[in-house]
């Protein structure tokens, strides 16, 4: 079996690849002359030089392949052109699905985001549930017509399954798309102290482990059409720092910044962004996306898919047992 998998130096795909080679897959990667490899040096795999934005290159990269993990996307908070997000997150997969449909892969399995489903109210997110606030960025948009856009091709008669982490941390590249763990490398070394309006904001916090197994198993057992939410447990920002100053033994006074004073900051932060291009901290968006309930359940992954979730009190001690050895290299 080959596998082919686009996004393969990011947080979540380095580790997918990892996963794979271990399982005795032949894997071949698509990514830019650019990129950082030394994550997956050693690995006897194929390295195709090119970008989800140019077809040529995605045509050679699928080649010879079974099976697609697509995980490629633009997922930053911000970009000087709001397109960005289109291109990549619609265009590269539109481009990934044509070359696969084109070169026979038996199927693809496109990574979307939980944020397509929007904000949870009094229950926790599903894959049936409808989604009743407007989108908060770009990123959101771009993500559910890229959804749509699998939707199509399943259409067609292509087997694509999608696939949507929630807030992924875990043991990892400390980059932008594994801010949790950053956020919580930062707190045990008493550099983040902060915690959005009164703190009862949920979110839900998946292991990374759990995520890239689930990839696997959407390969496998995802019915074609089919969306599932790869997830942990909902928990509140006060739970999460509790749950971290107890297992960090680290016992920092927490600083409620209120949502006025976070969105101001936002704003100048954008401002500096538009007018300097300086990359912000934060932008408005992305206050209102965390001042909000993102409550998922992953019960359809776990009946259709046999996913399954690690405690989070279980994750978190794993996560920072990697960090305390890596801060001791």
């Amino acid at each position: 079996m080959k596998v082919l998998v686009t996004g393969s130096t990011g947080f979540i795909g380095v580790r997918l690849v990892h996963f794979l080679h271990k399982k005795g897959i032949s894997v071949q990667i698509l990514c830019r002359k650019t990129s950082d490899i030394r994550t997956l040096k050693g690995l006897p795999i194929r390295i195709i030089h090119g970008d989800v934005l140019d077809y040529p290159s995605v045509e050679k990269a699928v080649d010879g392949c079974d099976s697609v993990f697509h995980l490629a996307g633009y997922a930053k908070n911000w970009a000087r052109r709001s397109k960005v997000f289109f291109d990549v997150n619609v265009g590269g997969t539109k481009n990934v699905l044509d070359a696969a449909k084109k070169a026979g892969v038996k199927k693809v399995v496109v990574t979307s985001t939980c944020m397509t489903f929007g904000p949870s109210a009094k229950a926790a997110k599903k894959e049936c549930d409808e989604r009743e606030a407007s989108f908060f960025c770009a990123y959101e948009k771009a993500k559910s017509d890229c959804e749509t856009l699998a939707c199509e091709y399943v259409d067609k008669g292509f087997q694509v399954v999608t696939v949507n982490p929630t807030r992924v941390f875990g043991p990892g590249l400390l980059n932008e798309a594994n801010s949790v763990t950053k956020m919580i490398d930062k707190y045990i070394q008493g550099k983040w102290r902060f915690i959005l309006s009164d703190g009862k904001a949920i979110g839900n916090y998946a292991y990374v482990e759990d995520v890239v197994l689930g990839h696997w198993l959407a390969l496998e057992k995802g019915k074609p059409g089919e969306k599932y939410i790869l997830g942990g447990e909902n928990l509140t920002y006060n739970d999460f720092f509790k749950i971290l100053s107890e297992l960090s033994h680290r016992r920092y006074k927490i600083i409620h910044i209120p949502y006025k004073v976070a969105m101001a900051f936002a704003v100048f932060q954008n401002w500096m962004a538009r007018w300097f291009h300086i990359y912000p901290l934060i932008t408005p968006d992305w206050v209102r996306v965390f001042n909000s309930d993102w409550a998922f359940s992953s019960e359809k992954a776990e009946k259709e898919i046999n996913y399954e979730i690690t405690p989070f009190r279980e994750a978190l001690d794993r996560t920072l047992s990697w960090l305390n050895r890596e801060q001791g290299k």
